[in-house]
């Protein structure tokens, strides 16, 4: 079968899941890429511009996701693609003319909002990959429950670098591109509390101190301390994983949390929000432990679920029994290495994943014409408020650099509408 992954292709999680994805349906299947515009490119990349990649074109000005149906349609036929999969894919028109060319369509289920759930009838199979989002599409006939995973061989444990302090217990903790979303302003807080002989790695690819400024100064206290250092880049796979003993990821929102199961695999026991999906994958006192939730607060997009504010005291006594009992690290370890292996093997899922593909069929949508005008509509307004986002973003941009061309700009309007000027107006 000729399989078509649509997905954002660079150094990124969702990337990587759709490589993940790759990687298992080319063992059986001719597998092509339609990398899709939008953050960023990895073109001349050796990592990511491979020769089944195309790299789709850009458009100047573009809702998230959206693409040149021309272009998207020319790269189907010429690969005679059969079977379709999308990978966050939040612009329904894509998926609407995939159907409309008999395509079979597949979505990797990741971000959907109370308003797009029902737009995903649009797709003939609904891959979930944790049971929160099963829960969400348990209507829908194509939906299937695929547990993920991660390459158990590439993601292993490695020995770290010595300290000079032996007993010294190093906190690792990813925040990418997204500190507030991972509860990184949590996790200091939490760790500026935490006694005894203890480190905190932060991973971003960001500064930190930018990223989190209302936290500069304990940011700063803590470096000062010597006890925050932070790796401030991008790393490939298998990631910075080594350089610490426990990994910490107190996140108030996740699809799924892929560095969660990275860092298992690597031995690492792992602290997590005890809330779906993150709670999926870890055991309290087993392969990591549970931090109680203080609250839920709705996100301001919409999205279906709430996001879960760790309690900080919760987090800190999470972070204060390890460093208190050291002797009991190795063991920690490798029973996070173990879960791993048996509940985390991507070769395993990989399995299921192809067995939920190659049994997919094209499914009649109920109430097709209805749908589509639920979706024309969404549509619309998705490109309504990114033109309004873009103009506010270039009026705050003008104020601040060019205050001048700004009040210019009004008064040309102003004389071409022949609105008069305040001034005028009170004369």
């Amino acid at each position: 079968m000729k399989i078509g992954i649509v997905t954002t292709w660079f150094e990124r999680g969702a990337a990587y899941v759709s490589r993940q994805y790759r990687d298992v349906l080319v063992k059986e299947h001719e597998v092509f890429i339609y990398a899709r515009g939008g953050e960023s490119y990895a073109q001349g990349d050796p990592n990511w511009d491979t020769p089944e990649v195309t790299w789709g074109r850009q458009l100047p000005s573009k809702v998230p996701t959206e693409m040149c149906l021309r272009d998207f349609e020319q790269w189907i036929r010429t690969n005679a693609i059969e079977l379709l999969i999308f990978n966050e894919q939040w612009w329904w028109p894509a998926v609407a003319h995939a159907n409309a060319l008999g395509v079979i369509t597949c979505a990797y289920i990741d971000y959907y909002t109370e308003t797009t759930v029902p737009f995903f009838g649009l797709y003939d199979r609904l891959i979930c990959n944790t049971q929160r989002h099963l829960s969400a599409f348990d209507w829908h006939p194509g939906a299937v429950f695929v547990p993920w995973g991660t390459d158990i061989s590439v993601f292993k444990p490695q020995a770290r670098p010595a300290s000079a302090n032996s007993q010294e217990i190093v906190f690792f903790h990813s925040a990418g591109i997204s500190p507030g979303r991972k509860g990184t302003d949590l996790l200091l807080s939490a760790f500026a509390q935490v006694s005894g002989p203890a480190k905190l790695l932060v991973h971003i690819q960001r500064e930190l101190k930018k990223a989190l400024p209302e936290q500069a100064a304990l940011i700063d206290r803590l470096r000062a301390e010597g006890r925050l250092l932070t790796e401030e880049r991008t790393v490939t796979a298998p990631g910075l994983f080594h350089l610490g003993d426990v990994y910490v990821y107190p996140t108030r929102l996740e699809g799924i949390g892929l560095t969660i199961m990275e860092a298992a695999a690597c031995g690492l026991p792992v602290i997590v929000t005890d809330a779906p999906p993150m709670n999926e994958f870890i055991r309290h006192e087993q392969n990591g432990r549970l931090v109680k939730v203080a609250k839920q607060i709705a996100r301001a997009d919409g999205y279906l679920w709430p996001q879960a504010i760790v309690d900080v005291a919760s987090l800190r006594d999470a972070l204060q029994w390890y460093v208190d009992h050291p002797e009991q690290l190795s063991a920690c370890k490798a029973q996070a290495r173990s879960h791993a292996k048996q509940h985390f093997d991507w070769q395993r899922a990989g399995e299921s994943l192809l067995q939920a593909l190659t049994t997919a069929k094209k499914q009649p949508a109920a109430d097709a014409s209805a749908l589509q005008a639920r979706i024309a509509e969404y549509t619309e307004q998705q490109r309504l408020q990114n033109r309004i986002s873009r103009d506010l973003w270039l009026r705050m941009w003008l104020s601040y650099r060019m205050p001048g061309l700004l009040a210019l700009l009004k008064s040309v309007r102003n004389l071409l509408t022949g609105k008069p000027s305040k001034k005028a107006a009170a004369a």
